[in-house]
């Protein structure tokens, strides 16, 4: 029996180690097929890949000297009619673009070709512009060279001028293009489009599909979202420089020829009971031939240099005349004069993203009779907004056909990828301006549980700085302190010597005495809110550090603080004075007592005009003049002044070797709004009469329990 057992046993296990060995043999060989393809693979794909490779699609040649001729014949067909009712979603095939799986358009640009007709005559000339506009796309991060792959396709055919081509035959010549397609995903580019004696604002020409990049669109004519109007460029306004006169001599001037006959007559009324307007005409040689380069004025015949005479006016008029778009808008605004745009249907330059009404004035055809009471209720402080916006969109936008064409080309592309397109503000409103757009996109009210960090700047003052420390912690809603040291060539005291208080604090050492370490932006400060205050405002309670970091809740984007100053104007000097006198009306309040949110540190560090933190830390002064005039440039508003306090120096703080007891001291913070108002182009500064104080805080017998008692007085 157990002889037996034993063979039953033997043969089981015979049957198990049998069925080992299969399922090892068929992972092994699983493993080796993967390892001999995976081997197979990697040979293959280099063998492949070191074979020579030929460039396939090789950049358009923009060489002139041996142009191919293709030549149209009679009979050839036309491409089709333009599609009036054309948008994104009708006329134009997105799913061509973005094959290369990035956010950006691609353009190809067909072979340079010279057409001919049948008897031997050029159906089209190439301008100068033109081949500017190419060679600037050819360059471009849009280009491609593979036709198959590109999002857009421009002709080398130039249609820029309506009187420099064959509509009939360059539409031949467009239907004869190899990716044609009835115009879909085409460019076409236009500036001069109509001709005698109806002047069209769309160009004469089978484009069917296409879209046009053209100037002279109608709010008939122009395909809101498809089409792109673009500036009509001229010749003389590149030859124009930047330099301007001390001042303007003339309100409004007129310079534009061939202004219709019933506006014309409105103007010489005006021009003749007012020498706000210099209204002036053509001028005629000896040979009655009209010399373009001088204007004569109506009344009295005075001949003046054009374009220079545009430099003296603040204002210069746009008339609608028989061709809408006038290349005097580009003169205008190379000349840095204020454009005022008289014509209801003009489409402006790049209208889809430059906001005109930054930079010019519109008024309607129908009320130019009031035109000099309109200008006169434009304020000194918008006509300077006006100025220094134009000049910017200037040369950002219109300066060159390479600028013309690349701000064309990006507008494209934000159409065709929405989500990679730049903001409004980034069109519009230039840092240096503006500053940068407000980054506090906060609740109305910002919640009291984080609290706020003291920073405090400090150089050898120990008593005051350990005085001002012990005041501080008393305060609910502090955080932390942070102590800014600003003396390299002297230690903080030892750790042993500080105050023993129940809150966070933590010393840093700075490598340079600037005024501007108070602004930096330290990692240790995790709060929304800080306080900067300096080492010797001990006079504060904390009941009013308390109410001013609730009124700042209410005010989180602005500064909120104790000791306020204000901006005003020197008629006798022609500039701003510092005033520190007890006002109404405040522009500033001073960071040495003084609630902000923590981005502004971050802002005057990296965004704010290095000028401006160069001249604070060499005149070592005005850091918080500088960080109101950021904060003011960003979000328009005033500071917040509160509690009724006016003293913040206490009677033994008297001395004479503190900075503000210095008797240079109010001229050096007058030159500094000076200086900040030149660097941001204008006064940035918002003065405004309001104080926040508590409710019942002179009601004294009033019955009703003050929530912050301890607030000082006058």
């Amino acid at each position: 029996m157990a002889t037996e057992t034993l063979l039953k046993t033997n043969k089981h296990s015979k049957y198990i180690s049998y069925r080992k060995i299969l399922y090892h043999r068929f992972f092994v060989g699983l493993l080796l097929f993967i390892v001999v393809s995976l081997v197979f693979t990697v040979l293959f794909n280099i063998y492949a890949g070191s074979s020579p490779r030929t460039e396939i699609y090789e950049p358009v040649s923009l060489d002139l000297v041996s142009l191919q001729v293709t030549k149209i014949k009679i009979n050839a067909p036309y491409s089709a009619p333009r599609y009036t009712n054309c948008t994104y979603w009708s006329c134009f095939n997105v799913y061509k673009c973005g094959r290369g799986g990035h956010d950006k358009i691609t353009i190809y640009i067909y072979p340079l070709r010279e057409y001919r007709t049948e008897e031997d005559r050029l159906i089209s000339q190439l301008s100068k512009e033109f081949y500017e506009i190419l060679d600037t796309i050819r360059h471009s991060k849009y280009y491609t060279a593979n036709p198959e792959e590109a999002c857009l396709l421009v002709p080398s055919i130039d249609t820029l001028n309506q009187n420099t081509f064959s509509s009939k035959h360059v539409s031949q010549a467009l239907q004869s293009l190899q990716y044609w397609n009835n115009g879909e995903n085409h460019l076409i580019f236009n500036m001069l489009p109509g001709g005698a004696p109806n002047y069209e604002t769309v160009v004469d020409l089978n484009t069917s599909k296409a879209i046009i990049a053209g100037s002279g669109f109608n709010t008939w004519t122009f395909r809101y979202g498809f089409d792109i109007s673009i500036p009509l460029y001229s010749d003389v306004a590149r030859g124009i420089d930047n330099t301007q006169p001390e001042q303007k001599n003339f309100l409004i001037i007129s310079t534009q020829q061939n202004i219709p006959e019933d506006y014309l007559a409105e103007l010489q009324n005006i021009a003749s009971s007012s020498n706000d307007l210099l209204l002036l005409g053509n001028c005629k040689t000896e040979s009655n031939r009209i010399d373009h380069t001088k204007r004569c004025e109506y009344t009295t015949g005075r001949i003046f240099n054009y374009p220079d005479i545009l430099k003296e006016g603040m204002f210069c008029l746009v008339v609608r005349s028989a061709r809408l778009t006038q290349s005097v808008l580009m003169d205008i605004l190379a000349s840095q004069c204020i454009p005022i745009i008289i014509a209801d249907t003009i489409v402006l330059p790049f209208n889809s993203h430059v906001d005109w009404h930054r930079l010019s004035l519109y008024l309607p055809e129908d009320n130019i009779k009031n035109l000099l009471r309109i200008v006169h209720s434009v304020s000194k402080e918008r006509r300077g907004e006006l100025y220094w916006q134009l000049r910017w969109v200037y040369e950002r936008y219109f300066a060159t056909i390479e600028k013309i064409t690349l701000t064309t080309l990006e507008i494209l592309n934000e159409k065709v990828f929405p989500l990679a397109a730049r903001m409004y503000e980034d069109w519009n409103m230039p840092e240096h301006l503006y500053g940068p757009v407000n980054p506090l996109f906060l609740p109305v009210t910002a919640p009291k549980s984080p609290g706020f960090t003291a920073v405090i700047l400090t150089y050898d003052r120990v008593d005051s700085l350990f005085t001002l420390i012990k005041k501080l912690v008393r305060t609910p809603s502090l955080t932390k302190i942070l102590v800014v040291w600003n003396n390299q060539k002297k230690p903080p005291p030892p750790s042993s010597d500080w105050p023993v208080i129940n809150k966070p604090l933590k010393v840093i050492r700075t490598k340079e005495n600037k005024l501007s370490n108070r602004f930096y932006p330290y990692d240790e400060i995790e709060t929304e809110c800080q306080l900067t205050i300096d080492d010797d405002i001990i006079m504060l309670t904390p009941d009013e550090l308390e109410f001013g970091f609730d009124v700042w809740r209410e005010f989180p984007d602005r500064i909120v603080g104790f000791p306020s100053r204000l901006h005003v104007w020197d008629n006798v000097t022609s500039s701003w004075k510092y005033h520190s006198e007890w006002t109404n009306q405040i522009s500033m309040v001073l960071t040495g007592a003084a609630f902000h949110h923590k981005i502004w540190s971050w802002y005057y560090t990296y965004k704010m005009p290095v000028e401006i933190r160069t001249w604070v830390d060499d005149h070592f002064n005005c850091e918080d003049i500088a960080m109101n005039f950021l904060v003011a440039n960003v979000t328009r508003k005033p500071p917040i002044k509160v509690t009724p306090r006016k003293k913040f120096k206490c009677p033994e703080c008297t001395n004479t070797e503190m900075l503000s007891a210095d008797a240079r001291h109010m001229s050096q913070r007058s030159a500094c709004i000076n200086k900040f108002t030149k660097i941001y182009g204008h006064m940035a500064l918002k003065a405004v009469e309001f104080r926040a104080d508590p409710l019942q805080y002179r009601e004294t017998n009033s019955g009703v329990p003050q929530l912050y008692p301890d607030i000082g007085s006058l």
